[in-house]
């Protein structure tokens, strides 16, 4: 009997192979970075793609031995596309398509995943909008006539739309009006992307938001919502009949008669900026830094990205190292925003009771001026690569981040959706990675210290003028 290996299990077998060969006892030169990239390009081979007359891209990907099946739907439009008078509304469309459509009213459609015990969530970015879900293969129709329904003909009720204003009121109060630093820090950096589509919060304004109305929800959506501006994506157990429901369903959908809009490329020019903010409910103080650098489709991205990784995101990244014997942070978080024509690298740090913001600062200026000076050997920049496709691997390793990978195409990466990505970031050469340091990080950058109140610094600053280690038992009881 022929037994037959899904694709988890050999994508996992990978996995833990990659695990060994970037261990930290591993030399770098027996990195086999072709051995351990061959899935991604075994995996791709599997793909069938399709655009539809009216501009809709389709990528296909069977996987055996599987009973359910993961659609992804991307749309490229974001905040970068609200015009005055209406920031959020791409997020507040995004909850109105789960709140009814022609054929399926109201919360139907939430009833009926719910029913299948399927798994549906959506999210909005500057550049995107982006809806997915996860159902039995045998649903496969019927979501897929759920998904053509409410992107071509949502139905906005007034009560819909005042339900749904005050949910996302709700959530931006939760997620950033009742959180310390978070409201002034993001208008701060805001603020110096001004001047660009990227210079308002994805999740809109209050009175943008309470002032939307069905009437012009319903032309965001006519602008907007429109089958060249999407890319389907379909993984797992696909059904024989899935290209001709795929077709049936979305290729009426009319195309627009007017071009999608065309955004060109930021490219700031770093220079140091420094501000603080005061928040009452603060309770420690914290450093917030920020670099411009590039959009995606750049030369420089690849390496930017290996970069970030090198600095400040992987587990063996350079600040987490200097934390590991008598740290200076208790703790660093960096989430860089990549959009498609700009980027920015970011780096949070909360300092021990004995640092002071400046010395954080200083130590980052430190790292920065070390690489852009000496660069980074092929060995460091060997296992970087390897980290990238470690990340990688794990991905495409679940149907459902894999089905929203291959809808979040680039428009360079059309046919080769896994490896173009890879060819790039194999291409990147130590040279590079020197050259894009002093580039985009050794030339200045944005500085926001996040002070709490007068008697915690006050009592911070106290702290670091005792000894050590009676700086280090305080905090330690108080932690």
């Amino acid at each position: 009997m022929k037994t037959e290996f899904s694709l988890k299990y050999c994508l996992l077998a990978y996995s833990l192979c990659l695990y060994a060969f970037i261990s930290p006892n591993t030399l770098a030169e027996e990195l086999n970075l072709e051995q351990l990239a061959a899935p991604l390009y075994h995996l791709e081979q599997k793909i069938s793609y399709q655009t539809l007359d009216n501009g809709l891209q389709i990528r296909l990907l069977p996987m055996d031995n599987t009973l359910s099946v993961s659609i992804a739907s991307q749309f490229s439009v974001g905040s970068r596309d609200e015009a005055p008078g209406q920031t959020g509304y791409a997020h507040l469309f995004e909850h109105m398509l789960f709140k009814g459509s022609k054929n399926a009213p109201g919360d139907s459609y939430a009833q009926t995943m719910s029913s299948l015990s399927g798994q549906f969530n959506a999210s909005t970015f500057f550049d995107f909008t982006n809806y997915y879900l996860t159902i039995p293969s045998a649903a496969l129709e019927l979501a897929l006539w759920l998904e053509a329904d409410r992107f071509i003909r949502p139905a906005l009720t007034q009560e819909t739309v005042t339900n749904q204003q005050a949910t996302v009121l709700e959530e931006m109060a939760t997620s950033i009006d009742n959180q310390p630093y978070v409201r002034q820090a993001m208008e701060f950096l805001l603020k110096q992307a001004q001047g660009t589509p990227y210079q308002h919060a994805v999740i809109g304004s209050k009175q943008d938001i309470a002032q939307s109305t069905p009437t012009s929800l319903n032309q965001f959506h006519q602008n907007h919502y429109r089958p060249d501006a999407m890319q389907l994506s379909i993984v797992g157990g696909l059904p024989p009949q899935t290209t001709e429901w795929i077709q049936s369903l979305f290729g009426d959908w009319a195309k627009a008669s007017t071009p999608i809009n065309a955004h060109q490329e930021y490219i700031f020019d770093n220079k140091s900026v420094r501000a603080e903010i005061v928040d009452n409910r603060g309770p420690w103080p914290a450093l917030l830094l920020a670099w411009h650098t590039v959009g995606q489709a750049n030369r420089d991205a690849a390496a930017v990205t290996l970069l970030e990784g090198y600095l400040f995101q992987n587990r063996n990244s350079i600040i987490k190292q200097s934390g590991l014997k008598d740290p200076e942070q208790l703790l660093t978080y960096s989430i860089p925003l990549s959009m498609e024509h700009m980027g920015v690298t970011n780096l949070v740090i909360v300092p021990r009771a004995k640092t002071s913001l400046d010395k954080l600062a200083g130590n980052i200026e430190q790292m920065i001026n070390q690489l852009s000076s000496q660069g980074i050997s092929e060995s460091d920049l060997d296992h970087l690569k390897a980290e990238w496709l470690n990340l990688k691997l794990r991905q495409v390793d679940s149907p459902s981040a894999l089905a929203r990978a291959l809808s979040a195409t680039l428009p360079q990466d059309r046919l080769v959706p896994l490896t173009g990505p890879w060819e790039r970031i194999n291409a990147v050469t130590t040279a590079d990675m020197q050259r894009v340091a002093g580039r985009y990080f050794n030339h200045g950058y944005v500085r926001l210290d996040l002070l709490p109140p007068w008697y915690i610094r006050w009592g911070k600053t106290l702290l670091e003028w005792l000894p050590g280690g009676l700086t280090d038992s305080l905090e330690d009881s108080v932690l």
